[in-house]
């Protein structure tokens, strides 16, 4: 990345700051956090961990035909709904869906997983397809694809995703297998640029905004001072007068 890139994003993230010094409280409002990613295996930056939790569901077959239900972890972390009819249900009064995170995190050759492996399993076979939403963490680049595999290890395939709201994907699949989110290993997230090393700019931007705060912090502090020194002499010559 050249240098007037550089100090293009240096300036903008100055501006950003001092807008942010001079709104009214509330301006964030709306902008909080993601929750926090229950992780199988936590990344450096994640602190304090809770493990991941699993999830079971029952969906009855009325008249040879299974009922709409979602099946879903105890976290809420990965969502799988199924349409009436999901299922082959002939001679079956009800059909157990199960989802597991994976224990271990699979490296498969030419996908970067960022998200927990969950494998979902049936006792019926599925013949319609069924809609899947996985929740991601804010810590690790956002992905921009959900993948399933047949095998934990892989290969994983590419199921066309969404976004629906933040830090979520939704995606369609034919199919139950191991789920996971990511993106390319060839090429970084859509929107992320790198520059040296293969780091991600927002990282970089990140970093500046930290530096611009802090630097402004002691300017801030020496000016709130003065003026309160300021009004200090004023009402002392009050008093005299």
């Amino acid at each position: 990345m050249n240098r007037k890139r550089v100090t293009l994003l240096a300036a903008a993230a100055a501006v950003y700051t001092v807008a942010a010094w001079m709104v009214a409280p509330g301006f964030y409002d709306g902008f909080g956090p993601a929750a926090p990613y229950n992780w199988v295996c936590p990344p450096a930056q994640a602190g304090s961990n809770i493990k991941p939790s699993s999830g079971h569901l029952s969906i009855n077959v009325i008249g040879g035909v299974s009922d709409a239900n979602s099946a879903f972890t105890n976290d809420g972390q990965i969502v799988i709904g199924f349409l009436p009819g999901a299922f082959s249900a002939t001679g079956k009064s009800s059909i157990s869906v199960d989802i597991t995170p994976l224990t271990t995190c699979p490296n498969p050759p030419g996908v970067k997983l960022v998200t927990n492996v969950y494998q979902i399993t049936a006792n019926a076979t599925l013949k319609q397809p069924a809609n899947l939403e996985m929740v991601f963490s804010n810590l690790l680049p956002a992905p921009n694809n959900i993948y399933i595999a047949d095998n934990p290890t892989g290969p994983y395939r590419q199921l066309q995703s969404q976004p629906t709201r933040p830090f979520v994907l939704q995606a369609q699949t034919s199919s139950l297998g191991y789920f996971a989110a990511g993106y390319s290993a060839a090429s970084p997230p859509p929107g992320a640029v790198t520059v040296g090393g293969g780091q991600l700019l927002p990282v970089v931007a990140a970093a500046l905004i930290v530096v611009v705060v802090l630097g402004g912090l002691p300017l801030a502090i020496m000016r709130r001072r003065r003026s309160g020194g300021a009004e200090g002499e004023e009402e002392e010559d009050d008093d005299e007068g």
